[in-house]
């Protein structure tokens, strides 16, 4: 019930409603955003954009889920645009390279040192490989895994957010950490380890 009157407080449009918002669910985005886009400055303007579409929707949050599902949700498929319209960045600079215009992509801020409770690396540069890695993998693979090896989520509320079964995610989970193993196994395999 207490849900309930916060998401029609939301709906109103009350300030107070907005705050405790903000104060529940800022480091909660925030921390899934860095999960996926491990770029503080990006990772800030995706979580701004959330919010900014939670407040513009909220109207429209029929409560078929609990309100942290949803957001999750929206944090989510965020993520996965910014890193869809940077790879078309990416593959376009690569493409203007090949036909002589040197315009050189900047790689050194795709990556940056973060405190973040689900991941604790030694240093940069193998927070730069993993990150690198789960990058590789395939989407539904990259977001189940984020959610629940990153941002420690259970197989409950990942099945939530993406609308998957448990059994679902199990697999996926399985098949990211097999392909994980692999593409860590040949990176670690060719530098000489």
């Amino acid at each position: 019930m207490e849900e309930e009157k916060f998401i029609a407080a939301l709906q109103e449009g009350t300030n107070q409603a907005y705050g405790q918002l903000l104060d529940e669910y800022q480091q909660k985005v925030f921390g899934t955003c860095i999960s996926f886009v491990p770029n503080q400055e990006d990772a800030e303007d995706i979580a701004q954009e959330v919010f900014v579409e939670v407040f513009n929707s909220i109207e429209k949050f029929k409560g078929d889920s609990k309100l942290s599902t949803w957001i999750y949700r929206i944090t989510t498929n965020k993520c996965l645009e910014f890193i869809r319209k940077k790879n078309t960045k990416k593959r376009f600079g690569f493409m203007q390279s090949l036909l002589g215009n040197d315009t050189p992509i900047d790689r050194s801020s795709y990556f940056t040192e973060f405190n973040h409770p689900g991941i604790q690396l030694e240093n940069k540069e193998k927070s730069e490989i993993l990150f690198a890695a789960i990058n590789k993998l395939p989407e539904s693979q990259r977001i189940v895994y984020t959610l629940n090896k990153i941002d420690d989520l259970s197989y409950q509320e990942v099945s939530e957010i993406t609308e998957k079964s448990i059994s679902s995610i199990e697999s996926l989970l399985f098949r990211a950490k097999k392909n994980l193993k692999t593409l860590l196994y040949d990176y670690y395999k060719k530098e000489g380890y």
